[in-house]
């Protein structure tokens, strides 16, 4: 009596590979590509800020701020809102004082972004950023803070460079 042994030959291995193949390919059917959807960002009062003009301490303004303080904070920054009050802004700080560069990726709204140093001194505006331009907007001196606020603001306001700036958190 003969023992034959069922052991699959190379060719029906490789045969039996590709319809594997197949099937897993046919398989994965494809979704279409879907809409990612971001809901708007509600404002949340995080502290308050004060601007005072630098030869006179009177206060010119005063904003509701959240306060960007996390990598993830100061990239995310304003992205994905809707509207801002003219009363509020956004701070970020910075744990270094070094130039640094903003662009508005994301932002449907324009913002006049104020560059702050150390001593808490306004030295640098970048007015009108438009929205969704991803140019970079550089500090052009070291910055230890910036704020953003609605584009036209600042000049409304009559901010000015050397003018101070203070905040609390809440």
């Amino acid at each position: 009596m003969t023992n034959y042994q069922l052991l699959p030959s190379k060719h029906a291995r490789f045969f039996a590979l590709i319809i594997f193949s197949a099937f897993i390919i046919v398989s994965c059917k494809s979704e279409p590509k879907k809409e990612i959807k971001t809901e708007s960002i509600s404002f949340t009062k995080e502290g308050e800020l004060t601007v005072s003009k630098s030869e006179t301490d009177e206060i010119v303004a005063n904003f509701d701020i959240e306060i960007a303080e996390s990598e993830y904070e100061t990239q995310t920054g304003l992205m994905y809102r809707e509207s801002m009050e003219n009363n509020q802004g956004m701070l970020f700080v910075f744990d270094d004082v070094a130039m640094h560069s903003f662009y508005m990726k994301n932002t449907q709204i324009p913002l006049d972004i104020i560059y702050i140093d150390e001593n808490l001194k306004i030295v640098n505006f970048q007015k009108n950023a438009k929205p969704f331009d991803e140019t970079g907007l550089s500090s052009g001196v070291p910055i230890k803070y910036v704020l953003e606020i609605n584009a036209g603001l600042s000049d409304q306001l009559g901010l000015m460079v050397g003018d101070s700036v203070s905040y609390n958190k809440l």
